[in-house]
């Protein structure tokens, strides 16, 4: 055949391999040999049964998705599996690893699949903007049902080898050789004898479907959706799986993807797909690791027990440190009930739990951390705080130890430059809850030894984060850029926006939810001890805080939570203050609409981003676009503000920074050089991707 697919027989069982390193993806190169291959092998009398199988260590993990938005070479998957369904003879999809996407619907073409127990199946386009193109949502609601079939292809969450037999759509689990039993199987199914009905035509399931149920079941995804697309083509292809024919639902799948794949939507979600990867990349052959086996924390407050949990997650042994035997006790506490609440909820086995909890060991004396491979400080966000730790940690960590700052804000370079190893030092900034959260900015230091980031690039992946590498300024790139956006926040209000409107702009837009109550959310004394650190006021903020309004923990901020609710409601206190301080100004109200504020808060955001590339704190737009939508929520369908940027037309957000500039006067909005660059070429490409 060819290097990519390879057939062997095994007594009179046809074995098909697909070998395409390193996830096996459906590329061309693989089809057309695949295709060949089937065909011959379903006029072949030699071959009783068929069993599609793959080397390495997965099953197909997909489509290429380098391919998608090119013209389609044939035979595309719909072909190859449309000529499974012609083959009389068994056929059988053996799966291990994952099948995922186009291999899970390449496996739908067959009449049976077997699976190794912690094999995952899923159908996870609706993560790229897109539905399963290849038969999926009209092939999996005949096998597990409408209801179930909805539920994975909408999440796009991959179940196990287990929960897909349960479900009905795999025929057997196997512990053990799985290529073998797999064999044996469609042997048996040969042996038995035909007819052997192709999923296509298999309606049972459907039959029992209860359609007011599953539109209601529908409706509840879309609210979920948040303005995305794909989440609610998905549900409308199933929708089509149970009403339609089967051609007429394939032909109505088809059209739906073929609308997804060129929006903008999921030419944002592929862009971050591909952004990811990217930014994990640091530059450097052959670079040797660092051995990390045991972490140290020091600090077991909120950042510190959650970078703690997030080890432990990763199966790391930590040493948790504090200052005394009380503060240690109460994060060790806080770290166990935050471990119970997972159990209550069923997504952590109670085993689970007391196998992470013994990954911990708690210490109050430094000395302790010497066994430690790296070493995270999280504790108060001060610099002289935090050069004391490090000069303790200097006295007594191992040599190659990797020494790490949890700082949000803080001069990195500062921090290494009070100790006598600065190659060991950088940044390692988690978002809270940092257990929960996937964005890590590695912040790289000046002298930050080359494979002491590229170990903790590495280490990020093993704990399940997002990392991207950035440079060391005030706020890095993230919080660097939150300040460009909400440094028109209080001038909107002070003009007659209320708190509600900034953030009902912000949630249309696309985001979880506006400035105001992710303010309460996190707690307004935050940023107001952060303000008064920096010699900085806040007109109204400030005045909240010195009431006592700090947000959600108080039931009051910005809004008022009544009876210990988390949902906001406004408060006539707010607005009187408000007017009042506007008064003060001499500020006379006015209405200020939606799309005046995503001018004044969205395009200092992009600005500020520009000019973190040129600079070079970033080292790609994609990167920024990587921190913000892991982060903070940028809304996913748009791709990260520098993208979004493209789609939005610099020369228009040029040319509106250069309107509220003239008539502010503030610097928040005078264009970066390079963003006017921008307008010009429409590349980011020169200052960095």
């Amino acid at each position: 055949m060819s290097s990519f697919v390879d057939v062997a027989n095994e007594d009179g069982v046809a074995v098909v391999i697909i070998d395409n390193p390193p996830v096996n993806a459906l590329s061309f190169h693989v089809r057309k040999p695949l295709h060949e291959a089937l065909t011959a092998l379903r006029d072949d009398p030699a071959a009783k049964a068929i069993v599609v199988a793959c080397a390495g260590r997965t099953f197909v993990a997909g489509a290429d998705i380098t391919e998608f938005g090119k013209p389609v070479e044939q035979p595309e998957l719909r072909a190859i599996i449309a000529l499974l369904e012609t083959i009389a003879k068994p056929t059988v999809a053996a799966i291990h690893g994952t099948a995922l996407g186009g291999g899970l619907e390449l496996a739908l073409g067959c009449h049976f699949r077997v699976a190794d127990r912690g094999a995952k199946l899923g159908l996870p386009e609706v993560k790229l903007g897109l539905l399963p193109g290849g038969g999926g949502t009209v092939r999996l609601p005949r096998l597990v049902g409408a209801a179930k079939a909805l539920g994975m292809i909408v999440s796009g969450t991959p179940i196990s080898g287990g929960e897909a037999k349960a479900a009905g759509l795999v025929d057997e689990t196997f512990d053990g050789d799985l290529l073998a039993n797999a064999v044996r199987f469609a042997s048996e199914m040969a042996d038995r004898g035909g007819p052997f009905v192709p999923v296509r035509d298999r309606n049972e399931r459907l039959a029992e479907t209860d359609l007011a149920a599953f539109d209601a079941q529908a409706a509840d995804l879309a609210k979920k959706a948040r303005g995305l697309e794909a989440p609610l083509a998905c549900a409308d292809a199933v929708r089509n799986a149970i009403t339609l024919p089967f051609d007429e639902a394939l032909a109505a799948e088809r059209q739906l993807f073929a609308k997804l794949v060129s929006g903008d939507q999921s030419r944002a979600q592929r862009h971050l797909f591909f952004a990811e990867r990217e930014a994990a990349k640091v530059p450097g052959k052959d670079l040797q690791k660092r051995r990390i086996e045991r972490v140290g924390i020091v600090g077991a407050g909120t950042m510190g027990g959650g970078i703690a949990m997030a080890f432990a997650n990763g199966g790391f042994p930590v040493t948790l440190l504090e200052t005394s035997e009380e503060a240690l006790q109460r994060g060790l506490a806080m770290i166990e009930k935050n471990y119970a609440v997972s159990v209550s909820r069923g997504s952590l086995p109670e085993a689970a739990k007391q196998q992470r909890l013994g990954l911990f060991k708690g210490s109050a004396d430094y000395g302790d951390l010497a066994d430690c491979d790296l070493i995270i400080e999280a504790v108060f966000e001060d610099m002289a705080v935090k050069k004391e730790v490090f000069g303790r940690l200097d006295a007594v960590a191992k040599p190659g130890a990797v020494l790490a700052t949890n700082t949000s804000y803080l001069d990195v370079d500062a921090i290494a430059a009070s100790i006598s190893r600065p190659q060991d030092v950088l940044g390692m900034h988690f978002f809270s809850p940092a257990n929960v959260m996937k964005l890590l900015e590695i912040v790289r230091a000046g002298k930050t030894a080359p494979e002491v980031l590229a170990t903790v690039t590495d280490l990020a992946r093993r704990i399940g984060k997002v990392a991207v590498v950035v440079g060391v300024c005030h706020g890095f790139v993230g919080n660097r850029m939150l300040s460009a956006r909400g440094a028109e926040n209080e001038a909107l209000l002070l003009e007659g926006a209320t708190p509600a409107q900034v953030d009902k702009a912000f949630s249309d837009f696309g985001w979880p939810m506006g400035p105001f109550q992710m303010g309460d959310l996190a707690g307004l004394d935050i940023g107001w001890r952060n303000r008064k650190a920096r010699g900085q006021t806040a007109v109204i903020a400030d005045t909240l805080c010195e009431e006592g309004r700090f947000g959600q923990k108080t039931g009051r901020g910005w809004y008022r939570y009544e009876s210990g609710s988390r949902e906001p409601v406004a408060d006539p206190e707010v607005e009187a203050l408000i007017r009042a301080k506007a008064a003060e100004l001499g500020i006379a109200p006015r209405a200020i609409g939606a799309g005046e504020i995503i001018e004044r808060t969205l395009y200092p955001l992009v600005n500020e981003g520009a000019k973190i590339l040129e600079e070079g704190i970033a080292a790609r737009a994609s990167d920024i676009d990587v921190v913000w939508v892991n982060g903070y929520g940028f809304p996913v369908g748009k791709g990260g503000p520098m993208f979004w940027a493209g789609l939005e037309g610099a020369a228009r957000i040029v040319e509106r920074l250069e309107h509220w500039h003239h008539s502010t006067g503030r610097a928040i909005f005078e264009p970066a050089p390079v963003l006017r660059r921008l307008a010009e070429t429409g590349s980011w490409g020169a200052v960095g991707g």
